[in-house]
């Protein structure tokens, strides 16, 4: 069975210009942009519908009124003047619709943002986060490990993310990034900061006493500074290859080997 199958409606999506580009806080905001504008318009019509009959059959005198004779509707009657169920039928139809189609755009938008991060492969920076209780461990491709993690501005950020203990989920709200952190298996996320300043990591898995403890500071830094940084760091075995953080091949021990 041919794999890339299942994943022509995405390509289509892809070419057509449906499915937004951009880092994921930009295309998040654009899903949240979509969502917001559809649901205010369907909102103005089912709310203006519902006022124009309450002008149109309300009591009084004149035309369009309810006249003092005219016939209550009774128990288990159906209303009359629906067309047969037409009415019914069609306002269904719109709504099923509208809400498949945002479905499937949705759907289409976040598989491409989790497998088509921007720029190119060897232009990006592959960092292994680590999940213990109660804290994370970040791994540099030079095998330098911390507590922090410090990224570049305005650059892709891969993250190969694993658990040492028991389930986690590593975030950061603000640049709308998660994933979950198993043991024994790796994720893969990534994420793009526009804007340097300190971020919060947090887990979104309820692992334990400490969980609400369990954060990390995300440092974006310019990135001649970033790049300054990284020069100065070492392997835990006091070595370092500092020749290039973007790209650079990792040959360091793996993730849990370094927090264990």
């Amino acid at each position: 069975m041919n794999p890339s199958a299942g994943r022509y409606p995405l390509v289509v999506f892809q070419q057509g210009g449906i499915v937004p580009k951009g880092t994921r806080v930009e295309v998040f905001q654009q899903i949240f942009t979509v969502f917001l504008v559809l649901g205010t318009l369907v909102g103005v019509v089912v709310i203006g519908y519902m006022v124009y009959n309450a002008y149109k059959y309300r009591d009084g005198e004149g035309d369009g009124h309810r006249g003092a004779d005219a016939e209550a509707p009774r128990l288990g009657e159906l209303p009359s003047g629906g067309g047969g169920g037409r009415k019914l039928f069609y306002s269904f139809s719109l709504s099923a619709i509208i809400v498949i189609s945002l479905i499937a755009w949705t759907y289409g938008t976040l598989l491409y943002v989790e497998e088509n991060p921007p720029g190119d492969a060897d232009q990006t920076t592959n960092i292994e986060v680590v999940g213990f209780r109660f804290g994370w461990e970040f791994v540099y491709p030079n095998g330098h490990t911390a507590s922090t993690l410090r990224v570049p501005e305005n650059e892709t950020i891969r993250l190969t993310v694993t658990s040492d203990d028991v389930f986690h989920t590593f975030g950061v709200p603000e640049l709308r990034v998660k994933t979950d952190s198993i043991p024994g298996q790796e994720t893969n996320t990534w994420f793009r900061a526009n804007e340097t300043g300190t971020y919060e990591a947090r887990c979104f898995e309820l692992c334990g006493a400490g969980h609400s403890y369990m954060t990390a500071e995300v440092v974006v830094m310019e990135p001649d500074e970033y790049d300054e940084w990284y020069q100065n760091t070492t392997s835990p075995n006091g070595s370092a290859d500092n020749s290039s953080a973007l790209g650079a091949p990792t040959d360091a021990p793996s993730a849990v080997e370094v927090v264990a």
